[in-house]
């Protein structure tokens, strides 16, 4: 929307907060659940619509007081803070649909960006809307977003994964699931975590270019890019710190061998020289390329490695 001056601006807000009492009236005397975004490192990044929510409430759910209360304190907001986070939702929901039923009017914030996305609200939020209690999102910073949006990876179609399973088995099973979708694939992840996923995706989701952002807005942002490969081998002599976000696009045709090469041995033998992989790790990315599974590829490689002297 384009607004012409100063004048045009007034009146469309004057007229947003005339929606705003409308739709609360029409509730009755039930109030509003407002799911406001807040920042994702930069203090800076919040809409004056959210700070003036965050006021007006008559309370604010939150993941973390102490976090929150550093966000309000920073606007000179005071307003009560209630916990709500994944250990106490089951109970807490019902409490605040409580209050929200009587009238009271509450705001819903992560401790950073968007709420609900990989974050506590489902709950409490589908329990509203079973209820007939408005819901109002009030939109801001998302990590998923911004890490795309500076990718420089496909964006026109993509799917937000969120985080994968801790258990090892658990998320090959989950990039097992995904390795034949054709969009970009944004995760995220916990720093003790990144190196294993890598490895992981690089063996099972292959050829795939990928950002890993961390600290997102930060004083220590930072974009790595390279293929799921590349940023697994970097990871190994430089630990990753911080808040991560993996972009990972469309898998990547595979480059046709060479004549010369077109045997796996001779393939592993060029991934290694080439490419800097050791053996298991060419053998892999070999096995993908000629279609072969684990077994049958270590038999080949057996085979081809001992010649037509010694198979007689």
């Amino acid at each position: 929307m384009h607004f012409r001056n100063s004048w045009d601006v007034h009146v469309h807000a004057r007229l947003a907060f005339a929606v705003t009492q409308s739709s609360a009236t029409s509730t009755g005397s039930r109030g509003t659940l407002y799911l406001v975004a807040t920042p994702i490192g930069n203090l800076e990044d919040i809409t004056r619509r959210a700070l003036r929510i965050l006021k007006e409430v008559s309370a604010i759910a939150c993941e973390d007081t102490r976090h929150t209360q550093k966000l309000l304190n920073f606007y000179g907001i005071q307003n009560r803070l209630v916990s709500y986070h994944e250990h106490n939702e089951a109970a807490r929901a019902e409490e605040l649909l409580r209050e929200l039923e009587r009238g009271a009017s509450l705001a819903l914030v992560s401790d950073a960006g968007t709420p609900v996305v990989s974050d506590p609200g489902h709950r409490l939020i589908s329990l509203c809307a079973a209820r007939g209690i408005h819901v109002v999102p009030i939109p801001g910073p998302a990590a998923a977003l911004a890490a795309l949006m500076a990718s420089g990876l496909p964006a026109e179609k993509f799917l937000f994964v969120g985080f994968l399973p801790a258990r090892q088995g658990e998320r090959r099973r989950a990039l097992t699931a995904l390795a034949n979708f054709p969009y970009t694939l944004i995760f995220f992840e916990a720093p003790h975590r990144i190196a294993a996923t890598l490895a992981d995706a690089a063996e099972i989701l292959g050829l795939r270019p990928a950002v890993l952002a961390r600290e997102i807005t930060k004083l220590h942002e930072e974009f790595l890019r390279g293929s799921l490969a590349d940023l697994e081998r970097r990871l190994k002599t430089s630990a990753a710190r911080g808040e991560i976000t993996l972009v990972v696009g469309p898998p990547v045709e595979e480059p046709k061998l060479p004549s010369r090469h077109a045997t796996l041995s001779g393939r592993v033998a060029e991934l290694i020289s080439g490419e800097h992989l050791d053996r298991k790790a060419a053998l892999k990315q070999a096995a993908r390329e000629f279609g072969l599974n684990r077994r049958d590829a270590y038999k080949k490689f057996l085979i081809e490695e001992a010649g037509p002297a010694k198979r007689r």
